[in-house]
């Protein structure tokens, strides 16, 4: 196992190395464009330089919440979601984490979920739509899942990688546009001019295009580069911490059952995080060659293959059978702990009807949306910009204050 995360970090190191290159070609080749010689190369690969070093350590500070605030994500507190934060707390204890991931909300009726951060500080968030559709023993899974990849420092690396790769899509978009508009404004210039220019924005223009092309290329190799073997490892996780993969397999399905369901949060930066790719590449059709996530019923049926324990020894020995090959060196295996498993689905009194209303309660809380608890029974929700000191209910008719 422990050889499996080493390997996964050495595809990272590698990974945020080759997007540092990128980016210090980027800045030679937009030095030469603007200053037109050797100096500006040489300017050019030094500011990329400085960029990237600065970006990196932005990334190593800040990454988690530049990429919470990107998917619109809202912290929830204990007394908001009880029984989330409960299940947080179970794995957080199962897995060994030295501290509790923050929780946040996505308000998308696309039920998917992701993690980011390290071990020392991370969080978790997942969308309402996840809420209103998953039972006790599933959303475990989920969390599970999420928990694992903290745990073997997958979100550390694709914060990293993702914080950069938004940069550089950002840059690549704003000298697009500057070579344009400033092509624009070329056009008024004497012909004399045009003429002794002419070589310069030819050499914009190839810049232009190529630049164009750059970000969602670089968005696949992002998803290329990012290994399948760490979902698999982070399902392998899961059962460890939770002993019950039915659980996380039976969430799979409904999520995955729930991929046209588009969930904006979502972009080519986060779109790696998410526990089931929501792109809607999910091994249907021949896009999904280029997704780092592993085809879902492939999966489903590894977890809910493995009848003879809940451990990696376990997980690893049914890969083989479905895929031929080993997610994890079998000599690293040999000292592995055989885990039972646990085999029985706690019951869950909520139907799918009240998950949905308590998701979409969380979401109004989230809101700043008030509630009065009225004797009848009804639950009245007050808009934050209600400007009236009281209420009545629509049911009984009795006053409230506010």
């Amino acid at each position: 196992m422990w050889e499996a995360i080493r390997q996964n970090k050495i595809k990272s190191v590698l990974l945020i190395s080759l997007m540092g290159l990128l980016l210090l070609i980027l800045g030679a080749v937009f030095g030469a464009v603007i200053a037109r010689g050797g100096g500006g190369i040489l300017a050019g690969i030094s500011i990329a330089g400085v960029l990237w070093f600065f970006l990196t350590f932005i990334a190593l500070v800040e990454g988690k919440n530049i990429l919470l605030a990107f998917s619109g994500a809202k912290e929830v507190q204990s007394e908001d979601a009880p029984q989330l934060y409960n299940i947080v707390e179970e794995m957080k204890i199962a897995s060994g984490l030295p501290t509790l991931p923050k929780i946040y909300i996505i308000e998308s009726k696309a039920p998917n979920a992701f993690a980011v951060g390290s071990p020392d500080n991370c969080a978790v968030a997942i969308t309402s739509g996840l809420l209103a559709v998953l039972t006790r023993d599933e959303l475990q899974g989920v969390i599970a899942h999420e928990i694992g990849h903290i745990k073997n420092q997958d979100t550390k690396f694709l914060t990293i990688t993702g914080v950069m790769l938004g940069t550089i899509v950002i840059l690549s978009d704003i000298f697009t546009r500057t070579m344009f508009y400033g092509s624009m404004m070329g056009g008024r210039r004497s012909r004399s001019s045009r003429d002794s220019g002419g070589q310069a924005q030819v050499v914009l223009l190839v810049v232009g295009i190529i630049l164009a092309i750059l970000a969602p290329l670089l968005a696949q190799i992002i998803y290329l580069a990012c290994s399948r073997s760490r979902e698999y490892l982070a399902d392998a996780s899961a059962a460890v911490f939770t002993r019950f993969p039915e659980g996380l397999a039976s969430a799979l399905e409904k999520i995955s059952a729930k991929a046209s369901i588009p969930l904006e949060a979502a972009n080519r930066v986060t779109a790696p995080m998410f526990i089931v790719p929501p792109m809607g590449l999910d091994g249907k059709s021949f896009a999904s060659v280029f997704s780092t996530h592993p085809p879902t019923e492939e999966r489903v049926k590894i977890l809910r293959s493995m009848s003879g324990g809940a451990g990696f020894s376990e997980y690893n020995k049914v890969f083989r059978q479905v895929t031929g090959k080993d997610v994890i060196n079998s000599e690293n295996l040999l000292s592995a702990e055989q885990l039972k498993l646990r085999g029985i689905s706690r019951e869950d009194d909520k139907t799918e009807k009240r998950r949905s209303r308590e998701a979409n309660d969380l979401v109004m809380k989230l809101h700043n949306y008030k509630f009065i608890n009225c004797e009848c029974g009804i639950k009245i929700k007050i808009p934050p910009n209600y400007q009236d000191s009281g209420i009545r209910c629509p049911r009984c008719g009795r006053a409230h204050s506010i």
